[in-house]
């Protein structure tokens, strides 16, 4: 019981690590119906800013977190109006041609500049280890990422549910030449909410950097995985990559540990099962762009 507890424990940590990850994704697929392959170069980009800041500068590193959000929103919203925005009317084949060539050129730069060795950024003596609680192993940083990653997504649900922001921001995506006679800044919205999901794709990629560990490939090796739990959960809210980050996250520890010749199938067969049940996703529905 005990083993499940914590296996159950740490299934939770690592599927809210999933959902930060993709959450931005969610939002620029979802909201703004764009395919950004090349989401998670924002995430490794905001990984190595956080831990260069705190292994090589000695920055604290909850100080460097608030940074690699801000470095990866910044060029994110670089990115966005230089070259993203033309892309906005251009067919999903297109977007996904250019976004997973911005991919290959960040993995290649990231290569050149920092290596292919796989790093880990320190963390503070105050996160390491583990304390049992009724007999249940609670790790101190996957406790910390279920904090950070729950309060995350509250404040997200709520701003895109009950400010004017979320509503300017659903009326420009459903129609923006309806939203632009009401006087919605339709472009300065896109602009931001794209580089809000960069943001936070970049804090996801700090807070994953010690689970995961951070090499040029990372955008590779976990697109997929952003993929699967935009696809499951559905694109059109945030409710449904969050639950779909749950269940996929408990399920693949649990895999990983119950069966681990088999683990790795076992995302990819709830992926099957839950996409034959539920075409759209958990919560999905067809994009009204």
């Amino acid at each position: 019981m005990t083993s499940i507890l914590t296996n159950l424990f740490d299934g939770v940590a690592y599927g809210m690590l999933l959902f930060v990850l993709a959450c931005g994704l969610a939002v620029t697929l979802g909201l703004m119906n764009f395919v950004n392959l090349a989401h998670g170069a924002f995430a490794m980009t905001g990984g190595y800013v956080c831990m260069v800041l705190v292994n090589r500068m000695g920055w604290p590193f909850f100080a460097a977190l608030p940074l690699a959000f801000v470095s990866s929103a910044a060029i994110g919203i670089v990115l966005e109006r230089t070259l993203y925005r033309h892309l906005y009317t251009r067919s999903h084949l297109d977007q996904v041609l250019f976004t997973i060539g911005l991919t290959f050129m960040s993995v290649a730069a990231v290569d050149y500049i920092q290596g292919s060795s796989r790093v880990f950024i320190n963390l503070p003596a105050a996160l390491q280890g583990q304390f049992d609680l009724f007999g249940v192993g609670i790790g101190r940083y996957r406790l910390m990422i279920i904090v950070i990653c729950g309060l995350l997504t509250i404040a997200l649900q709520m701003v895109l549910a009950k400010t004017r922001f979320g509503s300017r921001l659903r009326a420009a995506v459903d129609d923006p030449r309806a939203a632009s006679g009401l006087g919605i800044n339709v472009p300065q919205v896109f602009a931001f909410t794209f580089a809000f999901g960069c943001g936070l794709a970049g804090l996801g990629g700090a807070l994953s950097a010690e689970i995961l560990g951070l090499d040029p490939y990372f955008p590779l090796k976990f697109m997929i995985y952003f993929l699967i739990v935009v696809t499951v959960g559905g694109s059109s809210s945030i409710t449904g990559p969050f639950l779909a980050s749950l269940l996929l996250g408990i399920g693949d520890v649990a895999g990983k540990y119950y069966v681990p010749k088999m683990g790795p199938f076992v995302i990819y067969t709830m992926m099957i099962v839950i996409l034959i049940w539920r075409p759209n996703g958990l919560f999905g529905r067809t994009a009204a762009r």
